[in-house]
């Protein structure tokens, strides 16, 4: 387990509360008064604090805490005289040094100066944490969620959840805006890597995260604030375009993308971000239907919703915001808004739209309501301070360890001809090779410790090639060179690891090649061109086009964004661990079959849910005449059989229609299919070449000819 004993969440400024003579004053330990009404009292009901407080808050008050800035945009003294609500860091933003314990610092410096304020409310503080606490040096960076997802592990992504929230916790950070539960439709898209998968089942159940980080109450020690982003269609914008346009019907949408929101709901999830994409050409920062109407009222979301960067400034699709796109915003249901820079702007346009009628009081005072219950329940009143206790966990050995587990988790088996892995850990000759073999900042991907992600040491961590180092035993040599340079015969078997470089939203986004470029592509043919067995390990937040170079390797792992602790990938290359994870996405045979999903009838190179592990077992398709003993299908039709007890059996089916049976050996057409045993392959209709079955099978009607398609699963 990484928890750990717990203290008071937070340090205590409010060490008591005593009612003075005068009647409804507070007096507080730290010497100030409240001439108001008793909300700072803990044994009152959020409900009734709430309310106190709103009674006393004035129209610029109520704006400050739907007001969320920037830290570098902001001084002790604006949180104080504007009583802001909330701060931010944006990707990157981070104290310097860039250390746990300057993060602690830089946070109870704002803080104070929030509870300086007329009313003393404090900030809420919120930072994307989105696989670790990773804009902090030193933190534990786990796998990005498409790796995750791969882990089909929901108790282990709620292990995570609170591992990061108790690293969150020991920077004093109240508020993560995570997890991301798009559901990612189109590979082309460069924000794949955070989804947990391309169908609604994946991210609902990785919604487990979420309790991770809100642990059983907001106000227990080390809990923080989760986010359900970006609501809605984030994912299945046209061409796989980020900020798009998602073209698809309303049952569409709530098929698809909405599941995974119901489910955040129902576990609590105290926010919920707005995606910056449209829904059939209305920005979803604007519409109304899908914030109150759908979010609010059809699920009864009673947390508060926040805006995503500058998102306002995109309603009306011109740069900067107008006083139309913030009424239009607050009117449509968003509580709080991100304006990193221009707050200042914002409070006073806020501000005229209500004195002017075109936004109600009624809607200042819900999103007040939204927003202060949570800060009541996170128990910032009592506790606004960073509790310290938790400092010494960012980056801790057991969170690295939970870390490693989850890489090794999420690690995909695609290929593994003549069973070649897994590797022997002795007397073994080894050449190590590619750009992504000893790179910290490639196997992280975006979003570590800068928005778009680093190339080289940029946190401390474990790198593929050093876990691979430290796995092997004696009289094993491992070389390594980043192009392969130096690989002869004497090697018994290469790894090349290869595949993308970190980047994030926009900058991630292919609408070309889809393909490894041409430094990967030439390592691995030096590689090759030794005569030496290549195993290849790929690390990209996305599957790739490699359909036509998979048949000249001999292995291929697919690793992911698998974070700090690269001895993970080892623990399965050395069989420590054998692979159990499986496809949380399609993998595509060609760039040209983007978008493709599962169930889409798109014949695929490997489906979703494949994965093989070591010591798989065959039989023999020869010995299973049962069409029906199929373990997944698409387009299938079964139908009752006329035979005496004969039961269900295969009825028609028609092109792009599938089944699949695990652990059959259909054999093969060409040498490198026939080394694939202990594989699940797909038999796909195809039309033209028709003959009439067997009387003996009972069928209605003549079917096409199946032709074995490989694509395996585990």
């Amino acid at each position: 387990m990484v928890s750990r004993p717990r203290p008071a969440r937070r340090a205590t400024v409010f060490v008591a509360a005593l009612l003075a003579a005068t009647a409804g004053t507070v007096v507080l330990s730290s010497g100030r008064a409240f001439a108001h009404l008793p909300y700072p009292d803990p044994s009152l009901p959020v409900a009734t604090r709430v309310s106190q407080l709103m009674a006393n808050m004035t129209l610029d008050e109520k704006i400050g805490q739907m007001t969320q800035a920037e830290r570098s945009a902001v001084s002790n003294a604006d949180i104080t005289s504007f009583a802001l609500g909330s701060l931010l860091s944006g990707g990157g933003s981070a104290p310097s040094p860039n250390n746990a314990t300057s993060w602690a610092d830089m946070y109870d410096s704002f803080q104070n100066a929030a509870i300086a304020s007329r009313l003393g409310i404090p900030l809420i503080y919120g930072v994307d944490a989105v696989h670790g606490h990773n804009n902090v040096v030193g933190a534990t960076i786990f796998p990005h969620n498409i790796g995750l997802g791969a882990t089909r592990d929901p108790a282990l992504v709620q292990q995570i959840g609170r591992a990061t929230a108790e690293e969150v916790s020991g920077t004093g950070i109240d508020w993560d805006f995570s997890p991301c539960l798009c559901v990612a439709r189109n590979d082309r898209w460069g924000r794949t890597y955070e989804s947990f998968g391309e169908v609604p089942d994946i991210p609902t159940q990785m919604a487990t995260y979420i309790t991770g980080l809100q642990g059983s109450s907001l106000s227990a020690p080390g809990s923080v604030l989760a986010t359900a982003k970006h609501f809605i269609g984030d994912g299945g914008t046209t061409g796989g375009v980020d900020q798009g346009d998602t073209q698809i019907s309303e049952a569409e949408l709530r098929a698809i993308h909405l599941p995974p929101f119901a489910e955040a709901v129902r576990r609590g999830v105290g926010a919920v971000m707005i995606s910056y994409n449209s829904w059939n050409g209305v920005k979803d920062h604007g519409n109304q239907f899908l914030i109150t109407t759908l979010l609010k009222g059809e699920l009864g979301f009673s947390g508060f919703v926040v805006s995503d960067w500058n998102g306002i400034d995109q309603i009306d699709g011109q740069p900067g915001f107008t006083a139309a796109e913030v009424s239009q915003a607050i009117n449509a249901g968003i509580d709080m808004v991100m304006v990193p820079n221009a707050w200042q702007q914002f409070i006073s346009t806020l501000r005229s739209e209500v004195q002017a009628g075109r936004v109600a009081m009624s809607r200042i005072d819900d999103a007040n309501r939204r927003i202060l219950t949570k800060k009541f329940e996170l128990g910032l009143f009592e506790r606004p301070l960073t509790d310290r206790s938790f400092t010494s966990t960012v980056g801790s050995a057991a969170h690295r360890t939970l870390a490693r587990q989850a890489v090794r988790e999420s690690q995909v088996l695609l290929k593994n001809a003549g069973n070649i892995l897994p590797l022997a850990k002795t007397n073994n000759r080894i050449f190590v090779a590619g750009k992504n073999a000893d790179n910290i900042g490639h196997q992280s991907g975006g979003w570590t410790i800068s928005w778009q992600g680093g190339s080289g040491a940029t946190t401390p961590g474990t790198t593929i090639l050093q876990g691979i180092r430290a796995a092997v035993g004696a009289g094993t040599t491992v070389t390594f060179n980043q192009t392969g340079a130096g690989i002869d015969s004497s090697y018994r078997v290469a790894i090349a690891v290869v595949g993308e470089t970190p980047y994030a939203e926009g900058a991630g986004d292919r609408p070309g090649s889809m393909s490894l470029d041409s430094a990967d592509l030439n390592t691995i043919n030096t590689l090759r061109a030794a005569g030496v067995p290549v195993v290849v390990v790929l690390v990209s937040g996305r599957p790739l086009d490699i359909a036509s170079q998979i048949g000249n390797w001999n292995a291929l792992l697919a690793a992911w964004l698998p974070g700090t602790e690269g001895a993970g990938v080892a623990d399965v290359l050395f069989g420590d661990y054998a692979p159990t994870g499986t496809l949380p996405d399609t993998w595509m045979q060609s760039v040209s079959q983007q978008p493709i999903n599962d169930g889409d009838g798109k014949p695929a190179l490997f489906g979703l849910g494949f994965g093989l592990t070591y010591g798989s077992s065959t039989r023999s398709a020869y010995d299973v005449i049962q069409a029906e003993s199929f373990s997944s299908q698409s387009g299938t039709q079964t139908e009752t059989t006329t035979d005496t007890g004969g039961g269900q059996n295969v009825g028609f089916i028609t092109a792009g229609d599938w089944l699949a049976y695990s652990g059959v050996d259909f054999g093969s057409s060409s040498a490198g299919d026939r080394e694939r045993a202990g594989e699940q392959h797909r038999w796909l209709a195809e039309l033209g070449e028709q003959h009439d079955e067997p009387d003996r099978y009972g069928h209605r009607r003549p079917y096409p000819v199946h032709h074995v398609h490989h694509e395996r699963r585990r």
